[in-house]
């Protein structure tokens, strides 16, 4: 990485000059100090820093400039189907005009009005996103202590330029990139970054050759955190030149896609804008001939019946109950602590096929833990995870008999916690460290060994021996305020540890090491080593009673060995049902991190993700391997590790490849790339604002349980949305049916003999208008929240390929359109005289009696949608709402039917008892023959063949 400078031909100026095109961990500190002009002892000076900062401008990253609110408001509008609501608009007030304008243009305005409650509900709901997700993402300024004018400074880190002295302390954020100068213990918290779970050991020796991004040990990066020890970087790039720069700029590069509900709505929107338009045409045209229409009175009313049929066969409540629908699963999921930031995404995540996982913090607890103790005497396991002090030491389940082995584990971790620099505090319920997280494991172990608290609070402090790179260990010297007795505690790499011991502990004292106990400490190293425990041994050794503590690495011989504790970021306790859960519901999930090959597979098998001889791809891996091999690896590989962002990039697009429907999580910037390409992304909510910013939802609890929650939430919605489709565009096709079989056969069923010279038409244009307002609404929105089925979780998710109107759902859409047509033309037949059915009422009498007859089949139909394949009686009573809405409509059309000026506006009759009973049960008859229908698919198993025969191999 090189950083950006302006090159203004003299360091005088005061503008950051160029540095060599070499990689900064390449060369010397002080050799990139000098290319940067700035001496190391005194910093920069502040007229030096002031003009680099106005060249090169501020530390930040590039931001997407706030869209307008207008822009904001328009892109409510920018959906395929509000255009097919808008043309029918406006055809509907065309007509109106041609008419002679009377009245109000009922029909125009209610959908005008449909079209504006979508748009109000979509935008405030996003704006409510934005608001929560400003909310995630309002945290203080950071701010970094630099060297100018030889006195230190604590600045606005936006205010650093390349050039400045940082001093890094433990606990600071690292606000630029930088190149090492000095470094006393210094080991740096990179996950962000890199996805390395353990602090980095940093050095400011140059490499002697090019590495990956978290093996430069002499350089710092913007982002990271200070893990212990103190150090002194000189910056070497800002801004977008910093490595967070150049993910934020692959963020910029990258393309979302459109979710695959927004692409199947757009799908079905223009088949039924040219659907619509042909059966307008097909209707009109056939009326014309049919009765021989040669006035313009009889052109004008042929052209409100096929305007009015258009509309009608438009479902035009589809966009506003998709946005409720869809408004109340985010409602629903912010109770789980997840924002979602765009309506689609939940219902993006029901048909994920793949969730691709980062592991530190995702799936583990980011809180390194110690879970085993390997002594002289044996290992001993301690209970509880994370930082939560909680727990016990067991053997085999069961607390440990032999004294010996406990005495020497808690020697073990008491040592560990005394030659220790972190902190372990309770904030508000929640226990907290400061410092090394692995040092912090030894405290929170300590209080699950009785009397270890206790025992080292005995202990005071006296001299250190900070840990460096080239001996793999640390120093601490303590007095025991009761005794007197000094002593020097370490803790470092086992293997190199032991060569400086000259004595094993056993019990409360030490022998003499031999090479039988040397073996057997290496052997239990190594096993740990091979269940991707991080390991770290313990030693002392007695220094009397002198008050001279002074002491140096020289003196870190002669010791007495304790033991090895093994070391792991454990598990969230929720993600192994939550991955089973996602496994029964045909998810598969794939682990990607920066983390160590060993680590990662013994993680994945814990949770369920791979099994013990799963192959783990690390990124070396994935750069040897061409696009065509890495779309095939895909398919197989459950484990990815030691990966960079352009690896995970990768990997989201040869999954994508592979007609998978991928949801990518993450908390670094390296994941940032990834979640924008991803059909979704997931942030956590404890994650970089980058990532929040690329991210479709974010989890504000961190909880990868809530994602599989999600993704059921997702399936639900869907099937809502394919529940009130077929209930819509039954109805509307049941409206087109009977209006052009009504036509056509107007003679053979009675209705033009009664017509008495006027245009012959079974339903009048206000009639299909009434039936679109009291059918289409609240009962397709009550279907739209139906509660979930049984079998939600137990489906594979649905494939791109899949359409949510199938040739399945298409012929049941025409069956049940067929049975109302047919039920509302027989009746009005069996009421008229002459037809098929010898009647004696007026076509008045007989249209209200068909007109009602429709309406009624219509509210029938809203039972039977509520499942493709069960029966409409199966819990029945479940979905208050739909009853509310059946009701309702009933009570409309009673109304229309009865109340003298709704008679004169729609052209209907009152209707006797009789006659009410006769309409509804010719009503009934859809529910009936749908019954006989499901039947036959639940008696020859049609109902569960679909989703037995789909491949279930990729998910294990």
């Amino acid at each position: 990485m090189t950083a950006r400078a302006s090159d203004c031909g003299a360091i005088m100026s005061g503008a950051c000059p160029p540095l060599e095109s070499m990689d900064p961990s390449l060369r010397e500190g002080v050799e990139v100090a000098r290319d940067l002009g700035v001496d190391p002892a005194t910093g920069l000076s502040a007229a030096q820093a002031a003009r680099r900062l106005d060249t090169d401008g501020p530390n930040e990253l590039e931001s997407e400039p706030p869209v307008p609110l207008w822009r904001k408001i328009m892109s409510q509008f920018r959906d395929p189907f509000v255009y097919l609501l808008l043309a029918a608009a406006s055809i509907a007030l065309l007509a109106w005009v041609a008419e002679g304008a009377p009245g109000v243009p009922i029909d125009a305005a209610v959908i005008g009005a449909v079209i504006m409650l979508n748009a109000a509900i979509g935008f405030i709901q996003e704006r409510r996103a934005e608001n929560a997700v400003a909310a995630l993402q309002a945290v203080t300024a950071a701010r970094s202590t630099v060297l100018r004018d030889g006195a230190l400074l604590t600045i606005p880190s936006s205010k650093l330029v390349c050039g400045d002295i940082m001093v890094l302390s433990e606990g600071d954020a690292v606000g630029a990139d930088g190149r090492l100068l000095t470094a006393t213990g210094l080991r740096m918290s990179e996950a962000d970054l890199t996805g390395e779970s353990e602090p980095v050991t940093k050095s400011p020796a140059a490499l002697s050759a090019a590495a990956s991004l978290g093996d430069r040990t002499g350089m710092v990066y913007r982002g990271t955190g200070v893990a212990q020890g103190v150090g002194r970087a000189v910056v070497t790039g800002t801004g977008m030149s910093t490595e967070v720069g150049a993910v934020a700029a692959m963020l910029k590069a990258t393309e979302a896609e459109p979710s695959p509900l927004r692409r199947e709505i757009a799908r079905v929107s223009k088949s039924l804008g040219i659907a619509v338009i042909v059966i307008a045409l097909v209707v009109m045209i056939v009326t014309a001939h049919v009765n021989r229409v040669s006035t313009l009175d009889q052109f004008v009313t042929v052209l409100l019946l096929g305007v009015s049929l258009a509309v009608a066969a438009v479902p035009e409540g589809l966009p506003a109950i998709v946005t409720v629908v869809l408004a109340l699963g985010v409602e629903r999921m912010a109770k789980r602590s997840a924002v979602v930031k765009d309506l689609h995404s939940v219902e993006t995540l029901g048909c994920a096929t793949v969730i691709a996982s980062d592991k530190t913090g995702t799936l583990t607890q980011n809180q390194m833990t110690i879970r085993r103790v390997h002594t002289a005497s044996g290992t001993v396991e301690l209970t509880g995870i994370g930082y939560r002090p909680e727990g016990t030491a067991v053997v085999d389940g069961q607390p440990p008999d032999d004294r010996a082995l406990r005495r020497e584990a808690a020697m073990v971790i008491g040592g560990g916690a005394l030659a220790n620099d972190a902190q372990l505090a309770r904030r508000d319920e929640e226990w907290e460290i400061q410092g090394d997280p692995t040092e912090a494991a030894f405290l929170v172990a300590a209080h699950k060994l009785d009397g270890t608290v206790e025992a080292i609070g005995r202990f005071r402090r006296r001299w250190e021996v900070p840990f460096t790179s080239d001996r793999k260990m640390m120093s601490a010297v303590v007095t025991d305020a009761a005794s007197g007795a000094t002593f020097l505690i370490t803790k470092g790499a086992p293997d190199v540890l032991l060569t400086r011991c000259v004595a094993v502990q056993v019990g409360d004292h030490p022998r003499p090491l031999n090479d039988h106990d040397g073996a057997a400490m290496l052997a239990g190293v190594e096993a740990l080593s091979s269940q991707a425990f991080r390991t770290l041994g313990v030693a002392y050794r007695r220094l009397g009673t002198s008050d001279n503590v002074e002491v140096s690495e020289a003196d870190e011989n002669d010791l007495v060995f304790l033991g090895v504790v093994g070391i792991i970021d454990p598990p969230r306790d929720e993600v192994p049902a939550a991955v089973a859960d996602a496994r029964r519901a045909g998810v598969r999930v794939v682990m990607i991190t920066g983390d160590y090959p060993t680590t990662a597979a013994r993680i994945a098998q814990d949770l369920g993700i791979a099994g013990p001889d799963t192959a783990v791809v690390t990124g070396t891996d994935l750069d040897a391997t061409s696009p065509a091999q890495l779309s095939d690896l895909a398919v197989d590989t459950s484990v990815y590790a030691r990966v960079a962002p352009r690896n995970k990039l990768q990997i989201v697009r040869a999954l994508q490849a592979q007609g998978e429907v991928v949801a990518v999580t993450g908390d670094g910037v390296n994941d940032a790339p990834a979640l924008k390409a991803a059909d979704i992304g997931i942030a956590m909510g404890t994650g970089t604002e980058v990532t929040k910013q690329a991210a479709h939802m974010i989890l504000g609890d961190d909880n990868f349980a809530t994602i599989v929650a999600a993704v059921r939430q997702g399936r639900v919605i869907f099937d809502d949305i394919a529940k009130f489709l077929r209930y819509l565009l039954s109805s509307n096709v049941g409206e087109v049916f009977t209006v052009f079989f009504g036509i056509f056969f107007a003679g053979a069923l009675g209705i033009a003999g009664a017509s008495g010279g006027e245009i012959a038409v079974p339903l009048l244009a206000t009639q299909i208008l009434w039936i679109n307002l009291v059918t289409d609404a609240a009962p397709a929105l009550a279907i739209g929240v139906d509660p979930e089925t049984a079998d939600v979780m137990l489906r594979t998710p649905r494939r791109l390929t899949d359409r949510i109107i199938d040739l399945q759902m298409w012929t049941k859409i025409m069956f049940t359109g067929a049975v109302m047509a047919a039920a509302t033309l027989l009746t009005m037949d069996a009421f008229l005289p002459g037809g098929l059915i010898e009647g004696s009422d007026s076509l008045d009498v007989a249209r209200t009696v068909g007109f009602t007859t429709l309406v009624v089949a219509q509210l029938f139909n809203a039972f039977n949608s509520r499942s493709a394949t069960d029966s409409a009686f199966r819990n029945l009573f479940t979905n208050r709402w739909l009853w509310t809405a059946v009701a309702l409509g009933l009570a409309l059309q009673i109304a229309v039917v009865h109340v003298p000026f709704l008679q004169t506006a729609f052209g209907t009759a009152s209707l006797d008892v009789g006659q009410w009973a006769v309409a509804v049960a010719a009503a009934s008859s859809v529910l009936w023959f749908e019954e006989v229908y499901k039947f036959a698919l639940r008696a020859t198993g049609a109902d569960r063949r679909w989703w037995r025969n789909r491949d279930l191999r990729r998910v294990g």
